[in-house]
């Protein structure tokens, strides 16, 4: 059976944090999906899932900011980093390897502290 190919004409546009956006695209990128086509299955299941969930809406509320702040974390982290590469690029010379590895270590275990309480 071949599938019709359905042209999407319409343009649906949506603000979001930085975090948000991260949050989306990496979900999308583990599912192996556009952001856009994430979004569009979402939003196609909503109404089909909405009466089987019996979670209370402070719970969904407290999930979702504690998502938000580990995101938020982890931005601030990826931050860092990116600091501390273009530091290293930048003064090749001057930059010690001692220096930049007690970096990574902190960024190291930042990052394991925030998947550890992740979990």
């Amino acid at each position: 059976m071949m599938s019709t190919k359905v042209n999407k004409t319409n343009h649906i546009g949506i603000r979001a944090t930085d975090a948000e956006k991260l949050d989306w695209e990496l979900k999308a990128h583990a599912e192996g999906l556009k952001t856009s086509q994430l979004a569009r299955r979402l939003l196609n299941n909503y109404s089909n899932s909405r009466g089987s969930k019996s979670r209370s809406a402070s719970n969904k509320v407290g999930k979702v900011r504690s998502q938000q702040e580990f995101i938020l974390q982890v931005a601030r982290i990826g931050n860092n980093l990116n600091q501390i590469a273009r530091w290293a690029n930048t003064y090749k010379g001057a930059a010690e390897a001692t220096q930049v590895i007690a970096s990574l270590a902190r960024i190291e275990s930042a990052l394991l502290e925030l998947s550890s309480g992740a979990g």
